[in-house]
């Protein structure tokens, strides 16, 4: 596999469903001649949507977020659509300029930070799970109205029109790429595996500092999925939340789900104890630091914290699963 340097790009484009007033500040890394990555973020002069406390400035712009096209001829397979119909159009008019006019959408899962910008997609195909088809269908006005992790609303929420149950298989010429239904992080969870490359995108199944906890009734299945999808065939990982720098230079090992795996397991085990909400995140994935397996961005701080309310607040009056 070859890989590239970052490079930055511009783009004037101002969009009816913008987020941003701003035209997004994007960084292409390109990973090989038929995959390319899409980070913004983690960058303190991109205009805010709002000075109040919102999904789009204080967790995907501030944690950074990535989505990847796979792409060969005039065809590509963009996965995910960022926050907004601005972010999406912006990587869409990038690969038009490569030459690809053909277009299918395939969603790692339903957040609003994964969908934001389905509308510019509105003559393609968008692929999901059958389970986020559903979900989204079910919690559409809620998103629309920003009432499902807060605002802005998604007006409008563009759904899936291509649904499948587990398992499928797309291709791109001979370019053999896998739809895997996992539930991890959400039900919907979607990773693509491309084994000819021997690599996963891995949407929120994985992060580096930490995994975002919200279904927290199924933490004890996210380990058990974890440890399966790590005897999967690939060797690189390529997550959605991550450090751009590891993305830029290679991506991450299998080894970050070892840590993701061993701080899911440490935050149920240690759920019941007096001191648990003041535990701080070194002293869950201290080892993990230390073995270089992630590294520790300062707002995910935030996260840790808010990972250890929701698992005591569920758990408080609910036996502890056994973890496998």
């Amino acid at each position: 596999m070859r890989f590239r340097k970052l490079f930055l790009l511009a783009c004037c484009l101002v969009l009816p469903f913008a987020v941003h007033a701003e035209a997004p500040k994007m960084t292409v890394i390109e990973i090989n001649d038929h995959l390319t990555a899409f980070y913004t973020g983690r960058d303190e002069s991109i205009p805010r949507y709002s000075p109040d406390y919102n999904w789009v400035d204080d967790g995907a712009m501030k944690l950074g977020i990535a989505t990847y096209a796979i792409h060969r001829g005039d065809e590509a397979i963009v996965y995910d659509t960022f926050t907004s119909t601005e972010q999406a159009q912006w990587v869409r008019d990038y690969l038009a300029q490569k030459g690809i006019r053909r277009f299918t959408v395939v969603l790692s899962h339903w957040h609003p930070d994964h969908v934001g910008g389905n509308a510019a997609y509105t003559d393609s195909h968008i692929l999901a799970p059958d389970v986020g088809r559903q979900l989204m269908e079910k919690l559409k006005d809620k998103i629309e109205q920003g009432e499902a992790f807060g605002p802005p609303g998604i007006k409008p929420l563009v759904l899936p029109d291509l649904a499948f149950r587990k398992r499928a298989d797309l291709y791109l010429g001979d370019l053999k790429i896998e739809l895997h239904n996992v539930n991890i992080h959400s039900p919907d969870s979607l990773v693509i595996l491309i084994p000819s490359d021997r690599l996963l995108l891995a949407g929120d199944t994985l992060e580096d500092t930490v995994t975002f906890m919200v279904e927290f009734g199924d933490l004890a299945e996210h380990v058990k999925n974890l440890k399966k999808m790590r005897t999967m065939e690939f060797d690189r990982i390529y997550p959605n939340h991550g450090d751009p720098d590891v993305i830029a230079a290679g991506g991450y090992d299998k080894t970050l789900i070892d840590a993701t795996v061993d701080y899911i397991t440490k935050m149920l085990q240690r759920a019941k104890s007096k001191s648990y909400l003041e535990g701080t995140l070194e002293e869950y994935i201290g080892g993990s630091m230390k073995k270089r397996w992630v590294t520790l961005y300062e707002p995910y701080r935030d996260v840790h914290r808010d990972n250890l309310k929701g698992v005591y607040e569920y758990y408080k009056k609910r036996k502890l699963p056994v973890v496998e």
